[in-house]
C-alpha cells in the first residue's frame, strides 16, 4: 500500500479542545489524586440503599457458587456475573461514585443485570453468550485473580453455532480519571463506540483503568483476547488494533511491540514516546537519571518504528491538535528506517475525529483487512531494546549483547531454500517458519546465511514448521539448544526491570517476624501498604498476599514472589539471601565492593533461586508513583533491576525514598563491573 500524507479539505467542522494536564501537574509537591475525589458523592440514604442491594446480590452469588460447584462449564462463566458485583462494590467501598445523580442509577442497573445473570446461570443458562449488539463480559486475570471487564459489539450477523470467522477490532479507550468499572460498564451497555465495521466484532478493553495499556493494562489486552477466542469465532488474520487519545498511545504501543499479531493498526492522536511529548504537550522540564533514560526505550514507539515494516498503519490527527506531535514524530522515525506513514489529518480539527477522516480511515483499514494478514512474510525486520518484546512473525530474538541498547534482526526467505539473516546487538535468535506457505521446499536441504556465515541446517520435511535456534559464540554463530535451566541469563520473559514481575502472576509475601531495625521495619510496612493501595487504584485488583510461613511449593512454581522485609523478618528472603548478588545483613547492604549502613534497603528483581523460571522481587511493586499518574507518558518503569534506598529519607510523589545507587544487572544477571 502506498504511504502518503493526507489532509482532508472539508469544512463545517465541530471542533473540540483537549483538556491538557498543564503546567499545574508538573509540581511534584502538589499532586492531585488519581482517581479524583467525588464531585457529588452519594447521600447516606443512597449509600445505604446500594449497600442493601449489594448485600442481596452477594447472597445470590453465594447461592450460585454452591449450585454450580460441580459444573466446570458453568463455573467458568462466573466472571460474567461477578464483573457487575465488583463494579458496584469497588465504587462503594473505595468512594468512587464521583457523580451520584448519574452513577447511583448505573449501580442499581448493574446489580439488576448481575442478579438476572446469576438467576439464569443457576438454571444452567447463559443467554448473554448468544446475544448480539452490546455485551459486557468478564474474565479472571492470572495476575492477581481479579475480575476484569470488557465490552463487545457483536454484529447481528453473528451466529453462535455457525462456521464463519469474524474480523475483530480492538479499541483502546481514552484517558478518563473517573472511568471506574461502574462507568466503564455503563459505557459498554449504552455506546457502541467510534468505529463499528460491518460484520466485525469490536472489543472495548478496560485496560486496567487509566494506564494507557501499559504493564498490567498490556496483559489485559491479551487475556481479553484469549477469553474472546475461547467464546467467539475470531479470524486471527484479521485483528485490527486501534484507539484514540490515550487509546491512540496504546495502539502505537501494541503496533510496534507486537507487529505480527495485527492485520492493521489505526492509532489516533495519542502520544508515541515520552521525552518529546512531555516537553511539547506537558511543558515539562525533564531531568532523568541515566537509568530512567534507558527505561524510556521500553515504551518509546519511535525506537521500534522499524517494526511497522510488515504492519500497515493508518494514523490520524486533528490539524490543530497538539497531540498531532505523536504521529509527526513517528513519521520522522519511520522515515529514518525507510518507511512512510499514512497520516490522515482532519483539517481545522482539534482533539476529535473529523467525520470525513473517519470515512477515509474506514476505507483504508477495510481494504487492508480484506487482503488479510500474511501467514509468513518473505521478509521480516524487527528491532528491540528488551527481550520483553522479542518477536515478529517467524523471527525471535532470544539473547542480547546488552539490554537497553538496540538489537536488530532482518530475515529473508530466498527462492533456493536459503534463509538470509542479518543481525546486530544480539547473541541468540530462533526462527519458526510455516512450511505450508510454500516459501521452503520439502525434502530439500536448507542453507542459512547469518551475517555472511553459511550454516547447513538439514532438510525440510512435511511437518507444520521448519525451526532453528542459534547462539553466537565469540564471533561465530552455531546451532544451539536452549540454555540449561541452571544457566542464569536474561531471556524473553525473564529480563527485568522490576516492573516486569507484574506482567505475570505474582504473590506478595509479607514477613512474620520483626525487621532488623526500626527504620527498615517502618519503611517496609509503609511501602507495602502503599503499593497494595495503589495496585488497587491504578490496576484495579486486590493483590494476593501470604505470610512467608504460608508460601507453598505451588506458589513458588506458579508465581513471581514479591518479598517484603529483610532476611531477619522474611523466611523466604532469608532462605535465598546467600544466592543473591546483593548481600544484606544486620550490618548493612553490600553491592560489589561498596557497603551501605543498616538504614539502607535494597529493592531488586532477580530469577528466584527456588525456581529460576520465575522472578523474586524484594520490597517493590510497579515503580512509577503519584506524580506519574498525572500524565500517561510518565507511566513507565522508574527503577532498573536493582536500587539501594536510604530508608531514613522521606517518601515523595516520585520515589519511596532517596535512591543512593541503582543499575541493571548484566546479561547473566550479575552486577556490572
Amino acid at each position: 500500500m502506498k504511504n502518503v500524507l493526507i489532509a482532508l479539505l472539508f469544512s463545517g467542522l465541530c471542533i473540540f479542545s483537549v483538556l491538557a494536564d498543564g503546567p499545574g501537574d508538573n509540581v511534584v509537591d502538589q499532586v492531585r489524586p488519581v482517581p479524583p475525589l467525588p464531585k457529588t458523592p452519594p447521600t447516606a440514604a443512597q449509600k445505604a440503599e446500594l449497600e442493601g442491594l449489594l448485600k442481596g446480590f452477594a447472597q445470590k452469588i453465594d447461592q450460585l457458587k454452591s449450585s454450580i460447584a460441580q459444573k466446570p462449564e458453568l463455573v467458568g462463566l462466573l466472571p460474567d456475573v461477578l464483573v457487575f458485583y465488583k463494579s458496584v462494590d469497588y465504587a462503594l467501598r473505595y468512594n468512587e461514585i464521583f457523580d451520584a445523580p448519574k452513577e447511583v442509577p448505573y449501580a442499581k442497573k448493574q446489580i439488576e443485570i448481575g442478579i438476572q445473570r446469576a438467576n439464569a446461570l443457576m438454571t444452567g443458562n447463559a443467554p448473554w453468550l448468544t446475544e448480539t449488539g452490546l455485551v459486557v463480559r468478564g474474565y479472571q486475570s492470572k495476575l492477581d485473580d481479579s475480575i476484569q471487564p470488557y465490552g463487545l459489539v457483536v454484529p447481528k450477523s453473528y451466529q453462535a453455532k455457525g462456521d464463519e470467522k469474524h474480523r475483530l477490532d480492538i479499541w483502546c479507550h481514552g484517558r478518563g480519571e473517573t472511568l471506574s468499572e461502574l462507568n466503564f460498564i455503563q459505557q459498554r451497555l449504552t455506546n457502541a463506540g467510534q468505529f463499528v465495521p460491518e460484520n466485525a466484532i469490536v472489543v472495548h478493553l478496560y485496560g486496567r483503568y487509566c494506564c494507557a495499556n501499559k504493564l498490567a493494562g498490556e496483559v489485559d489486552c491479551f487475556e481479553t483476547l484469549d477469553h474472546i477466542r475461547a467464546n467467539y469465532r475470531i479470524d486471527s488474520n484479521r485483528i485490527v488494533m486501534r484507539g484514540f487519545s490515550m487509546g491512540g498511545a496504546a495502539a502505537w504501543h501494541f503496533a510496534v511491540h507486537y507487529p505480527h499479531l495485527w492485520v492493521a493498526a489505526a492509532p489516533g492522536a495519542g502520544f508515541s514516546e515520552t521525552p518529546d511529548f512531555l516537553k511539547v504537550f506537558q511543558k515539562e522540564t525533564l531531568q532523568p537519571t541515566p537509568y530512567e533514560q534507558k527505561l524510556w526505550h521500553m515504551y518509546d514507539c519511535t525506537d521500534y518504528a522499524l517494526n511497522l515494516f510488515n504492519l500497515p498503519t493508518v494514523a490520524y490527527s486533528g490539524e490543530i491538535d497538539r497531540q498531532k506531535q505523536a504521529a509527526d514524530i513517528m513519521a520522522k522515525a519511520m522515515k529514518e528506517v525507510g518507511l512512510d506513514l499514512v497520516h490522515i489529518i482532519g483539517p481545522k480539527t482539534a482533539h476529535s475525529y473529523h467525520p470525513e477522516a473517519k470515512k477515509e480511515i474506514d476505507r483504508r483499514i477495510d481494504a487492508i483487512v480484506k487482503a488479510g494478514k500474511p501467514l509468513c512474510p518473505k521478509e521480516v525486520k524487527f528491532t528491540t531494546w528488551t527481550l520483553r518484546y522479542h518477536q515478529s512473525y517467524w523471527l525471535s530474538i532470544n539473547g542480547m549483547q546488552e539490554h537497553w541498547t538496540r538489537a536488530q534482526i532482518e530475515g529473508t526467505l530466498l527462492d533456493n531454500n536459503q534463509i538470509q539473516i542479518k543481525t546486530s546487538g544480539l547473541t541468540a535468535f530462533s526462527f519458526d517458519i510455516p512450511v505450508k506457505n510454500g516459501m521452503l521446499k520439502s525434502n530439500l536441504a536448507v542453507k542459512i546465511v547469518i551475517d555472511g556465515q553459511m550454516i547447513e541446517a538439514g532438510m525440510v520435511d512435511k511437518s507444520e514448521a521448519f525451526a532453528g535456534k542459534f547462539r553466537k559464540i565469540g564471533d561465530r554463530w552455531q546451532i544451539a539448544a536452549p540454555p540449561e535451566n541452571s544457566s542464569l541469563m536474561k531471556q524473553p520473559g525473564l529480563q527485568g526491570p522490576i516492573d516486569d514481575a507484574f506482567l505475570d502472576r505474582f504473590l506478595m509475601v509479607t514477613p512474620s517476624n520483626a525487621a532488623m531495625n526500626e527504620v527498615v521495619g517502618k519503611f517496609v510496612d509503609r511501602e507495602y501498604q502503599h503499593r497494595v493501595k495503589h495496585w488497587r487504584q491504578q490496576f484495579r485488583g486486590d493483590v494476593r498476599t501470604k505470610l512467608d510461613k504460608d508460601v507453598t511449593k505451588e506458589d513458588i512454581a506458579s508465581s513471581n514472589l514479591i518479598l517484603w522485609g529483610d532476611p531477619a523478618s522474611n523466611a523466604i528472603l532469608r532462605s535465598i539471601a546467600d544466592k543473591l548478588p546483593i548481600k544484606w545483613t544486620k550490618d548493612g547492604v553490600t553491592v560489589g565492593g561498596k557497603q551501605y549502613d543498616a538504614n539502607h534497603v535494597p529493592v531488586m528483581i532477580y530469577p528466584n533461586p527456588l525456581n529460576p523460571q520465575k522472578y523474586v522481587v524484594i520490597n517493590s511493586c510497579f515503580t512509577f508513583r503519584e506524580y506519574d499518574y498525572l500524565n500517561n507518558a510518565r507511566q513507565i518503569p522508574k527503577l532498573p533491576d536493582w536500587a539501594i534506598l536510604d530508608a531514613r529519607t522521606p517518601t515523595t510523589s516520585r520515589s519511596p525514598a532517596t535512591v543512593v545507587a541503582a543499575d541493571f544487572f548484566d546479561e547473566n544477571w550479575q552486577l556490572k563491573r
